[in-house]
């Protein structure tokens, strides 16, 4: 093994200077780590699914294309490694605890076209983070309107 400076490992490689923690056991730190992944190469071109409404559950958790947004997923050792068993639509929906909606606005043709970029696709999975705490906006608007909860 020879010695390189860090300049000469960046010309070959992806270096991350600031290695961000994950929380992998939850739903939360799995899509954040998702949307890390897409946000990091936002203009690389994706494939998405094709009509994941129109088939049955079955055959929708057997789909998986080529240079999708749950391919890019699968690619990370980390997320491998914290349980995501392949790149098919349903393995994706069960690591990261996505309902069928969820993960069809993320990944489906009849939202992005034929093939999509990986940013716009990173602000679809930021969009599925759990919420965390008080009411949604709609709610806090009924409140200050109504004066009341819905």
């Amino acid at each position: 093994m020879r010695r390189q400076s860090l300049h000469d490992i960046q010309k070959t490689a992806n270096v991350y200077h600031r290695y961000p923690q994950y929380d992998l056991s939850s739903q939360r730190g799995r899509l954040e780590r998702w949307n890390d992944l897409l946000r990091h190469e936002p203009v690389r071109l994706l494939t998405t699914f094709t009509n994941t409404e129109d088939i049955s559950a079955e055959m929708r958790d057997g789909l998986r294309c080529e240079e999708s947004p749950v391919s890019v997923a699968f690619a990370d050792p980390l997320l491998r490694e914290a349980g995501l068993a392949g790149d098919t639509y349903g393995d994706a929906r069960r690591f990261f605890g996505l309902s069928d909606r969820q993960l069809h606005r993320i990944v489906c043709y009849c939202h992005h076209g034929a093939q999509t970029y990986a940013a716009g696709v990173a602000c679809q999975v930021r969009a599925a983070y759990p919420r965390t705490g008080g009411p949604g906006i709609m709610s806090r608007v009924w409140t200050a309107i109504a004066g009341r909860h819905a």
